[in-house]
């Protein structure tokens, strides 16, 4: 398969390009207007694997309550879970939490400006560090997100799959070749956003694209063929029943350990139904074994259907009423009796953001009756 070799091109002639199409296209977005690298963090860490339109939301509702390094280093985790809840992807969060409060107690609040010190900080990878690096402190290092990705497999029709485990090191070459070394932040920010708004997945807009001279999947009109995937893993799918425990007009709710899936949230206990058991009796035994309560049925509340990264959950859940016993945790860190008007002061799975607004209609009907 014979691409085009770049080598023999104007590689000033095509920085050039991208960097002119970029001062007078780009998408306004705060994290651009900043040279802060606390800002840019922030903003990186949530833009993996969120939509800008998403991440414009809650960059601003989390700068706004953490303005700076101190800040963050100061919040209780619950708190930073709290402003970054239904995001999803909790562990970025608990990440930038845990690394704040090291740059801090070890750093005396000073972001590290050095490519390793920085990458060795919890939840920075190369990615992160890249961007941070060249956006903030303006150092020689290309950055490759799925974006970029695309990018680089059209104009070199690249046979290295993008999701495959050594194609890393190879788009990261090419994306080095093509780097502007005296405007590195610059030039990343132009190729992702030419990959986010013209290099698009399924019709790019290739008359728009300030380079597509020098594409070779459009001088030979394999643009739809690249870049090449390989087949994902069938996403495997789990029964989960959960049970909302009521006491004395309080419900019961716990708290998952801080590492892990959504580590550090607030949920309803309940857990996965075994082979050959009914959802009702996974609710009464999960209730059981770990919390420690016997429990009664009230009825059922509603069934949700929630997909993660490499698996789904079908959810039933039930109202339950509490009969005898003491909360005895078997698994969860923490537990509250709370009242429905309280629920919202704590960070929740957005499975369950599903099923408590049902929860909150039933409270409020049974108020008006």
């Amino acid at each position: 398969m014979k691409s085009i070799d770049l080598t023999r091109v104007n590689l000033p002639d095509f920085r050039k390009r991208l960097l002119n199409w970029h001062s007078e296209n780009q998408r306004r977005l705060p994290w651009r207007e900043t040279s802060n690298p606390y800002f840019i963090w922030v903003s990186e860490v949530m833009l993996q694997q969120t939509q800008v339109v998403k991440v414009l939301e809650y960059y601003r509702k989390f700068i706004k309550t953490f303005p700076d390094i101190r800040r963050l280093a100061a919040a209780d985790l619950q708190d930073v879970l709290k402003v970054w809840e239904k995001m999803g992807y909790y562990a970025r969060a608990r990440n930038l939490h845990k690394a704040a409060r090291m740059i801090v107690e070890e750093l005396d609040g000073e972001i590290p400006s050095e490519f390793e010190r920085f990458r060795k900080l919890p939840g920075v990878g190369e990615y992160i560090a890249a961007a941070v690096m060249s956006i903030a402190f303006n150092k020689s290092y290309a950055v490759v997100d799925g974006n970029v990705k695309r990018v680089l497999s059209r104009i070199f029709l690249m046979e290295a799959p993008v999701n495959g485990s050594g194609s890393g090191k190879i788009y990261r070459e090419r994306a080095d070749f093509l780097l502007d070394k005296e405007h590195p932040g610059m030039f990343n920010q132009a190729m992702m956003e030419l990959g986010a708004t013209i290099c698009k997945p399924q019709n790019p807009l290739c008359d728009q694209c300030p380079v597509s001279n020098y594409c070779a999947a459009n001088r030979e009109s394999r643009q739809q063929d690249f870049p090449l995937r390989k087949p994902a893993r069938k996403i495997p799918e789990y029964h989960i029943s959960v049970g909302v425990v009521h006491k004395n007009g309080q419900i019961l709710i716990t708290r998952r350990k801080n590492e892990g899936l959504l580590g550090g949230l607030w949920e309803f206990p309940g857990g996965k139904v075994r082979p050959g058991e009914t959802a009702r009796e996974a609710c009464l035994r999960e209730i059981r074994e770990e919390v420690g309560l016997s429990v009664d049925i009230i009825d059922y509340l509603i069934e949700v259907k929630h997909a993660y990264t490499h698996f789904k959950i079908v959810m039933d859940v039930y109202r339950c009423q509490y009969l005898t016993g003491e909360v005895k945790l078997n698994g969860p860190q923490d537990y509250r009796w709370i009242s429905l008007e309280e629920i919202e002061r704590y960070p929740f799975p957005m499975a369950n953001h599903k099923f408590i607004p049902r929860l909150m209609e039933i409270a409020e009907n049974k108020l008006g009756q």
